[in-house]
Parts: structure tokens; C-alpha cells; sequence
């Protein structure tokens, strides 16, 4: 299958209209008409990413975040991204990212699912427009809900460990605090600490969470549990290889094991 046929059946899922305006999504590298037969999924377009995908043989590697984010003034082996894109183009393999465009219209209600959220609601609004009847339809960033009962933030803490497949997570708050309302925004979750204030919940499931924002939030009420910004992420790369097997049956798809990018020791 060519590739330009590949990006229309992404673009159907994550269409690219709803990514942010300061993102980088769609083909980064490669061209339309190249054939594709087999898809390497990863979060990031690392070297040791790059490398499985040559390994397995695959024409495209997917990712979430893109390879390529700011601007490049040129591409030179001397470059860590320069050198990436060298050697994607060596290999005549196309890449593919669906960074804010999937966090929109699929990482949030994914994730909330992950939970089992009820009652969800869009966090951070992210796009708005008009229906043909007359009403605004509103997609975002990030889900708020309730949990399936009130728990102790403890208890709480094992339930995001036990979902997303992590072994630890760092946690903002008192432990023997009761928690009911929660939000979920996979990735970095710094912007949105304001929007969950103002949802009124109780923990805030996130990622990259300094100190002071930390202890600032539960200054405020809200205890923030930090699962890392791959340790909820990484449930797009099984997500995305269900939709493609079910969408497009002739190509292999392959996905990248579950590789933490640091280990606590």
C-alpha cells in the first residue's frame, strides 16, 4: 500500500487539524509513493528505534512524538536529529507523527479508559468549531471524571500503577487523603495544573511535574500523582497497532517493546 494511502487511514483517526498550532505532526521524512508493507511503532524516533525498524525490515516508523519539532537549518551527521533523518533516508523508510493531533482524539479518552473514568469531560480545550445543526463542538487535551469509587490517594497510586504497567510513581499529597474526582493528562501535564484547579478534582494523573508545582497544587487542594511522561504514553503504540491491523489487514505491523527511557535505582 503507498504510503499517501497509509496517512489517510492515520489521518482518519488523528486527523490533523487537531493538533496544536505550535506542534510538528504528519510525514517528517520519506515521500507518498513510497510502498509500504510494514510499520515499526515507537514513542520516539531514537536511534535504538530506528535501528528495530531496520532490524524488522519495516518501510515506516510511527511515532507520537516527532522526530523533527523545531526548525533545522540543515541536516548534517554532526546533528543527533541531522543524523536520524540520514539514516531514515539510507534506508529508504518513511516517519510518520502523531503527536497533539492523538493526544486530542485519542491518548485522553484512552487513558480515562485505562482508569475507568466516569462521566468524563475535556480538560484543556484545544479546538472548537461549529456543527451543521447549530451547536460547538469542543476537543482538548486531558479528561477529568470520577474514579469507579472513593479511594485513599494511596489506593489511588496502585490503581495508576497497575493500569499503565509501572512499577513506581511519584505522588504530591497526603496518601490517607480520600480522592473521587480525578483528571488524567498523559505526557507533560504542567499546563494543565490550572485546568484541573478549576474542574475542582481531587488528583491529577500526569507527567513531568517539578517540585514547586507539586507541592503548590496540593497548597491548592489537588494531589498530583506524576506516572511519568512515558509511563502513560506508551499505551499509544498497542492502541495504534490494533487500529492499523484492523484498518489496513495486508500490512505486518510491529510494535516496540516497553522501554522506559530512565530507571529509578
Amino acid at each position: 500500500m503507498r504510503c499517501s494511502k497509509v496517512i489517510e487511514i492515520l489521518e482518519k483517526q488523528s486527523p490533523r487539524k487537531f493538533a496544536c498550532d505550535w506542534d510538528n505532526v504528519g510525514l517528517l521524512v520519506g515521500r507518498t509513493n513510497k510502498e509500504i508493507q510494514k510499520i515499526y511503532i515507537a514513542l520516539d524516533a531514537t536511534d535504538e528505534a530506528i535501528q528495530q525498524a531496520v532490524d524488522v525490515g519495516a518501510d515506516m516508523l510511527l511515532t507520537h512524538h516527532p522526530m523533527i519539532f523545531g526548525g533545522m537549518k540543515r541536516v548534517t551527521a554532526e546533528d543527533f536529529t541531522g543524523r536520524r533523518v540520514i539514516r531514515l533516508i539510507q534506508e529508504d523508510m518513511v516517519c510518520y507523527a502523531m503527536h497533539t493531533n492523538f493526544d486530542v482524539m485519542g491518548m485522553a479518552d484512552l487513558a480515562a479508559d485505562y482508569l475507568h473514568l466516569k462521566d468524563t469531560e475535556v480538560l484543556e480545550v484545544t479546538y472548537s468549531e461549529e456543527t451543521e445543526k447549530g451547536t460547538l463542538r469542543t476537543e482538548g487535551i486531558g479528561r477529568y471524571g470520577r474514579l469507579e469509587r472513593k479511594m485513599t490517594l494511596r489506593e489511588c497510586c496502585e490503581q495508576v500503577k497497575q493500569a499503565f504497567s509501572l512499577e513506581n510513581v511519584k505522588v504530591f499529597g497526603n496518601l490517607d487523603t480520600e480522592v473521587l474526582a480525578a483528571a488524567i493528562s498523559p505526557g507533560s501535564g504542567k499546563s494543565v495544573i490550572g485546568n484541573a484547579l478549576r474542574a475542582g478534582v481531587d488528583v491529577l494523573i500526569t507527567g513531568d511535574i517539578d517540585h514547586h508545582e507539586g507541592i503548590d497544587a496540593v497548597a491548592q487542594g489537588m494531589a498530583v500523582i506524576d506516572a511519568g511522561h512515558y509511563g502513560v504514553e506508551h499505551i499509544f503504540i498497542p492502541y495504534m497497532k490494533e487500529y492499523l491491523e484492523r484498518e489496513i489487514k495486508e500490512l505486518e505491523v510491529v510494535t516496540q517493546p516497553l522501554t522506559f527511557p530512565f530507571q529509578v535505582i
